[in-house]
């Protein structure tokens, strides 16, 4: 990766795209003049923003560098992992998409996730608005110190900066146009983001094809399947080493789409709720192609680096780009890197901020707080914020990234069953929202201690089933308010 480093071309492609970043956040800057438009860009994107901007901030790093690091090793039965994601992000765009875009705002506005919750069970004791903000900030400052982690280390690897200085670089672009332009800032740049990591994902694996004739004298795709049928023939095979259990356990990671607060926030602010459908299928269509071209780039690495494996599959993407691609090409194949690791950061960011300017400082420090204060809180939240996260980063070795799984699982278990039931349960309770959460992320923390047999699976299950099981049980030993109910028609009323 030296070369990388000395490559004047590579550094000036990357370089602009970050200069480009920071721009489109001096740009929302200006778009920006209350909480709303900082939180949840005053509900005023449209479709394909919404769309690529939900994929972008879920994917981060782990799909340029986890998923085809995963293929590179084990072959093609690690393709679960994403048949799961696809579904359960297809059901979150069918079923929870339009109701909660609806919902939220016949909720007094509602603009985040524990202040829908808060209204929609008419919780005037604020505990449910402030379980929720406490789970968010929890979860997110270990998840966002995880990707600053990897971004680190790609400066490190691109460009031979110390570990420290990578760090503080990639953190400093991020939080500058998160703190600038806020919900705005982070749906742009996250739509550009998107487009260049869709472009990359095709790029690559496609590249390496066509030169494989040439290279490595493979002939083409027929070929580069023989080759790796002939080093390997399990790695072909979807189904090799796996049982029924195993394939159920990589699927589950799709019921974690429902409970992320970075994702269905962008349910949130779409402009419409008639914007859904389009949002729906642009936002599939890129999920389903950069998929398909994450695990494409880690099976083809595994062919193309056959008599030179590579000492870390996770590096595959790089490795490819950096060795096939022009130094021009290869700087915007490596932002895309960057581009999927910022685009989650920036979106964590945004919610932690948003959960103490909101659900935090404005109900219990300063109710009467301006408009323009409240964006200021948010502004230095996310400082705060990014800073503690940075400091959890900056031991290069931190276990930190061992506990993106729990963010995953913790959201998807704590607020998944809480959310669809919250849509579709008339008589759903605050007292079985509070349960389901606290159930639900407990039963990941507690699970993921233990391992053998049963405890082997990924705790996201478990703690999903325990957590509607602690909702339905709750609710129905109490007693849902007539003004609860009678908002809950109000929406249905526009669902139909």
């Amino acid at each position: 990766m030296d070369e990388v480093a000395l490559n004047a071309p590579t550094l000036t492609t990357f370089a602009v795209y970050l200069l480009a970043m920071l721009g489109l956040g001096v740009l929302a800057y200006r778009a920006t003049s209350n909480l709303s438009d900082y939180v949840l860009g005053g509900r005023s994107l449209g479709p394909g923003v919404g769309a690529l901007s939900a994929g972008a901030s879920d994917m981060s790093g782990w799909l340029l560098l986890g998923l085809p690091g995963a293929i590179y090793a084990s072959g093609m039965n690690q393709a679960w992992i994403g048949i799961g994601l696809t579904i359960g992000a297809y059901l979150n765009w069918q079923f929870v998409a339009k109701r909660l875009r609806i919902y939220t705002e016949v909720a007094s506005d509602s603009i985040t996730v524990p202040d829908y919750l808060e209204n929609r069970f008419a919780d005037h004791s604020k505990v449910l608005r402030v379980i929720s903000a406490a789970v968010i900030l929890l979860f997110f400052a270990f998840y966002t110190s995880s990707g600053l982690v990897a971004g680190a280390k790609l400066f490190e690897a691109s460009f031979g900066l110390t570990y420290g200085s990578a760090l503080w670089i990639g953190g400093l672009v991020i939080i500058s146009y998160t703190f600038l332009g806020g919900f705005l800032a982070v749906s742009w740049t996250d739509f550009v983001q998107g487009i260049l990591m869709f472009a990359a994902l095709v790029m690559v694996p496609l590249i390496a094809i066509n030169l494989f004739g040439g290279v490595n004298e493979l002939g083409g795709w027929g070929e580069a399947v023989q080759r790796v049928g002939e080093m390997d023939a399990s790695r072909n095979d979807i189904m090799s080493g796996m049982t029924t259990f195993g394939i159920i356990s990589l699927m589950a990671w799709g019921l974690g789409y429902f409970g992320q607060p970075h994702i269905i926030v962008r349910f949130m602010a779409l402009r419409s709720a008639a914007d859904v459908p389009k949002a729906r299928l642009i936002g599939i269509t890129w999920m389903v192609v950069a998929l398909f071209g994450s695990i494409f780039t880690g099976y083809i690495g595994f062919a193309y680096f056959a008599d030179n494996p590579l000492p870390d599959g996770e590096k595959v993407f790089i490795a490819l780009s950096t060795t096939l691609a022009n130094p021009w090409v290869a700087g915007a194949l490596l932002a895309a890197i960057l581009s999927a690791i910022m685009s989650t950061i920036d979106s964590q960011l945004l919610v932690s901020s948003s959960a103490l300017a909101e659900d935090i400082y404005k109900p219990f420090i300063r109710p009467d707080a301006s408009q323009n204060e409240l964006v200021w809180v948010g502004r230095f939240a996310v400082v705060g914020i990014a800073l503690i996260a940075l400091l959890i980063a900056g031991d290069p070795d931190s276990r930190v990234l061992g506990l993106v799984s729990y963010a995953w699982g913790g959201f998807g278990a704590a607020f998944g069953p809480v959310i669809i039931l919250s849509l579709f349960w008339r008589g759903m309770t605050r007292n079985g929202a509070l349960a389901g959460i606290i159930v639900g992320a407990a039963t990941v923390v507690i699970w993921k201690q233990l391992s053998g047999g049963m405890f082997d699976m990924y705790e996201i299950l478990p703690g999903f089933i325990l957590c509607t099981i602690a909702i339905v049980v709750v609710s129905k030993m109490g007693h849902t308010p007539q003004s609860v109910t009678d908002e809950f028609d109000k929406a249905a009323k526009q669902w139909a």
